[in-house]
């Protein structure tokens, strides 16, 4: 007690001198217990825990959801294959490999036999790729719209025309008033024809679209094909009116 009193009411500059010595001999206890005290600082609140009957509600939620999600998914795939199958409606499909490919055609193997005839639409990838030129009774010719001799009846923008391929790997349109909107990326369509198609069928892609250097007042555009055809080992051929 008398010590007590004595650094009580003793001088404060010598009571500091005494602090200074306590801190410099004991630092490191006191650094121990400096580093508890911010750990527990730091360790969550209780409150910042949901409770286990919170989080299942928010588990069993998020579940709901997905399984919703997945719902809306498998209704956008149904109606991706009804429009995929509607412009087939009422047709029936001919399966072929590719027996020989080149820029002046394929050779498949299916014919006559199989249904077969000359101007029916054959597909590759969903997409136009040609039309039947001639025909065996097990083998046929397919003429690819990039062919030169090929001429197809087409609709862009709207428009109706006409592309003719180049021989290489695209087609060109070369008849259409530059009066006409059309730009890269618009989509190219085969018409329907009576008898092999029944609904415009996707062909291709606007790649290039620019004035006619011999007639500034048309269009002189490039139509890349929907699919790679180089890359195709199959085709189908669309019959339409199948005979039973």
């Amino acid at each position: 007690m008398l010590g007590g009193f004595i650094f009580l009411f003793a001088p404060r500059n010598l009571t500091n001198k005494f602090q200074f010595a306590f801190a410099h001999i004991f630092r490191w206890p006191l650094s121990i217990g400096r580093n508890i005290s911010l750990s527990a600082r730091t360790q969550p609140q209780l409150t910042d825990v949901v409770s286990r009957r919170k989080y299942n509600q928010l588990q069993n939620h998020l579940a709901n959801l997905t399984e919703e999600l997945n719902q809306e998914r498998q209704k956008v795939k149904e109606l991706s294959r009804m429009r995929n199958r509607r412009p087939l409606e009422g047709a029936g499909l001919v399966f072929a490999d590719i027996i020989t490919s080149s820029t002046d055609g394929l050779i498949i193997n299916r014919g006559q036999n199989d249904g077969l005839q000359k101007g029916q639409f054959a597909l590759g990838d969903n997409s136009i790729i040609g039309t039947i030129s001639d025909v065996s009774p097990r083998t046929a010719r397919v003429e690819l719209i990039t062919e030169t001799t090929s001429n197809v009846a087409v609709e862009i923008a709207g428009l109706k025309t006409v592309i003719q391929g180049n021989g290489k790997d695209s087609a060109r349109v070369q008849l259409l008033s530059i009066k006409h909107k059309i730009k890269i990326g618009d989509n190219v369509y085969a018409c329907k024809k009576p008898g092999l198609l029944d609904a415009p069928m996707i062909i291709g892609a606007v790649a290039q679209c620019k004035r006619d250097n011999e007639n500034p007042l048309l269009w002189d555009i490039t139509v890349k094909p929907a699919c790679d055809i180089e890359k195709l080992n199959d085709v189908a051929v669309i019959i339409m009116n199948p005979q039973e």
